[in-house]
């Protein structure tokens, strides 16, 4: 994929190139058999770990790691332990998320309690928040501690927005500020710190450093907002997830809470069904119709409207770090990525 005249799939590619060879590095340190486990997390082996491809990711946040590592004149190599740190945590947040939420598929995969046990899942995803600390440590750079305050900071945000992710379950209303918040702390703050964390580590000052991080809260923002949309409306054939997957669950996601917001006589009929239980598993016509009242209550218009207001604060944050007219380009097409992005 392209956008104008810079090939995002090149920038893409060269952070998953760069970044997996230490990230197997990693997860090949881990004691028997979350070292398998790992691996068939990452979409690197089958169950039995025997070797596989296809579940790979985007690499977005590596991608950005190494980006922001060319902010301050560095090679972009610099940003690679910050790049592996990274999506170490993610990959923790992914695997312990699906077991709260019972996702039972990811990347058109089983997902990894599902295959391996819950217990296997729990262990895994703490062993990965602790592998990213260490590679930290291990770069041996004298930026190392300032990209540490920066990850252990994104992560216990991320964690934050987990709990109130998880207490909105218990309430029949959440405003839209809440919702901003929780996503801000769950999908924000570590791809704040992925657009962030290659500048420090290649030597930039913190006033850059923190411009970055805006850039990569109001993406991540913009990133969510795309999500919810396609959590409910999206191809599940593109997406690898269930169809309806986001209403099956009743999540309390933008367009829901938006259109919640709303007030008028879908709102308040989508008001009604959602603050009746259950009676066993829903049927197709059912979420059918809460998906239209969603949009009639203009909750998929006003999450495609936010996503596009997030993606021009991400821009304009950038004006804040000089940098090559390059690399500030490529910055510009992954924000433009993030925004249109189909699965």
């Amino acid at each position: 994929m392209s956008v104008g005249q810079v090939d995002v799939s090149a920038i893409l590619e060269r952070g998953r190139s760069l970044t997996t060879p230490v990230l197997r590095e990693a997860i090949g340190r881990l004691a028997p058999p979350m070292d398998i486990v790992g691996s068939y997390h990452f979409g690197w082996t089958d169950a039995e770990g025997n070797p596989a491809t296809g579940a790979a990711g985007k690499g977005l946040r590596p991608a950005m790691a190494l980006l922001s590592a060319q902010v301050p004149g560095a090679d972009p190599k610099a940003g690679v332990p910050g790049a592996v740190a990274v999506e170490l945590v993610h990959n923790f947040s992914l695997l312990h998320d699906d077991l709260m939420d019972e996702d039972e598929q990811r990347h058109h995969r089983a997902t990894v309690w599902k295959v391996h046990g819950p217990e296997q899942a729990i262990l895994v995803g703490d062993a990965m928040f602790a592998l990213a600390n260490e590679v930290l440590v291990e770069s041996g750079g004298p930026e190392a501690l300032r990209a540490i305050r920066r990850l252990t900071r994104a992560t216990r945000a991320l964690i934050d927005g987990q709990a109130q992710d998880l207490s909105f379950e218990k309430r029949d209303r959440v405003s839209v500020e809440e919702c901003l918040a929780m996503e801000g702390n769950k999908t924000s703050a570590l791809l704040a710190c992925s657009a962030s964390i290659g500048a420090v580590l290649g030597g930039a000052p913190d006033e850059h450093a923190d411009a970055l991080e805006r850039y990569g809260w109001h993406l991540g923002l913009a990133f969510q907002a795309v999500d919810d949309l396609l959590g409910i409306w999206g191809d599940t054939a593109v997406t690898g997830k269930p169809s309806w997957g986001d209403l099956r669950q009743r999540k309390k996601s933008l367009p829901v809470v938006a259109a919640l917001a709303a007030g008028g006589p879908a709102s308040d009929r989508l008001a009604r069904l959602l603050a009746t239980p259950a009676d066993g598993e829903e049927t197709e016509e059912q979420l059918a119709e809460r998906a239209r009242l969603i949009e009639d209550a203009g909750g998929r218009a006003w999450t495609q409207e936010e996503a596009e207001r997030r993606h021009r604060a991400a821009l304009t944050a950038l004006d804040d770090v000089p940098m090559d007219a390059e690399v500030r380009n490529a910055f510009v097409a992954l924000a433009e990525f993030v925004v249109v992005r189909k699965k």
